[in-house]
């Protein structure tokens, strides 16, 4: 087990102009898993309930995610939303917290040991809960969000200084610093303790800062966008994946993870839910990967 990732499972009912779907398979922890997948297969630590449908977790086994890691009582954490023509941020309409509200990540002993770990969008106390589990230092990614920015600062600011890279959307890391400027934004991440920390731009890219550079990824040219929920999930996960399959953290590595994050966030988006994982093959993820170099030849 290389990598293991910790995040949320959820039941997600979505619509967007484009259409809708209910009790779909949700949750940071299942997009970046399922998107790690196509790299390696990912040990995935969460919580669901009694009620999770067979063919959701049918689904995870079948992308050869370990689901050891998971608990099972209660009802499944479950979030209701839609997104209007512009597709930039999602109008939540009801959240049911339900067996989250109990979940308290326990890594399996064989989880322990692994050499990468990613930290999805969940409370930062529990994130450095599940830190001071691993018995080897891993390279530790994470991501977060707005809400625990406004409610939890000083705990998420403790888990920065202890991971080696950080993923945040532009809002988000606006928000964290007070601060309009993504550049200054970016170095005030570093400044924290992280050796690499990205911005994702949605449509526009994503930013990736170092003490030795800056590197800025194009978006992926979508002319099909129907749901873009999971993809900033997507991406962490599939460069996440792609990381711990190549075993190789060099800045230039992790620009290479980048595109293959983007690539796999740009298939996130064309479906709903985790679907695009039903047709799309790691072939096509490789196409993908070469038109961004196409894209960024001058």
């Amino acid at each position: 087990m290389n990598l293991i990732i910790v995040g949320t499972i959820g039941l997600d009912n979505i619509e967007t102009p484009f259409g809708k779907v209910e009790k779909a398979l949700g949750g940071s922890g299942t997009y970046a898993a399922t998107a790690a997948s196509y790299f390696t297969s990912p040990g995935l630590v969460s919580i669901i309930g009694e009620d999770f449908p067979k063919e959701h977790q049918k689904f995870l086994q079948d992308r050869k995610i370990d689901l050891v890691g998971v608990e099972k009582r209660g009802k499944t954490f479950a979030w209701s939303g839609f997104y209007e023509f512009d597709m930039s941020e999602a109008k939540t309409l009801k959240t049911e917290l339900n067996s989250l509200l109990d979940f308290n990540p326990s890594l399996p002993e064989e989880y322990k040991e692994a050499p990468f770990l990613f930290l999805g969008n969940f409370d930062p106390s529990l994130q450095l809960q599940v830190l001071e589990q691993v018995k080897k230092k891993p390279f530790v990614i994470m991501d977060t969000m707005n809400y625990w920015i406004s409610s939890k600062k000083s705990e998420l600011l403790e888990v920065i200084k202890k991971v080696n890279l950080v993923v945040l959307n532009e809002g988000e890391a606006r928000q964290l610093f007070d601060e309009p400027n993504l550049i200054k934004a970016g170095k005030r991440l570093l400044e924290l303790g992280p050796e690499y920390a990205i911005i994702k731009k949605g449509e526009h890219g994503a930013l990736l800062f170092s003490a030795n550079g800056f590197f800025s990824a194009p978006g992926y040219p979508l002319e099909e966008l129907r749901d873009p929920t999971g993809c900033g999930d997507s991406f962490a996960g599939a460069l996440s994946g792609y990381l711990s399959k190549s075993g190789d953290i060099s800045e230039q590595n992790i620009r290479k993870a980048v595109i293959y994050g983007s690539a796999v966030a740009s298939c996130c988006a064309e479906a709903f839910s985790t679907n695009y994982a039903k047709s799309i093959s790691y072939e096509d993820i490789e196409e993908r990967y070469k038109m961004f170099e196409e894209i960024r030849k001058f």
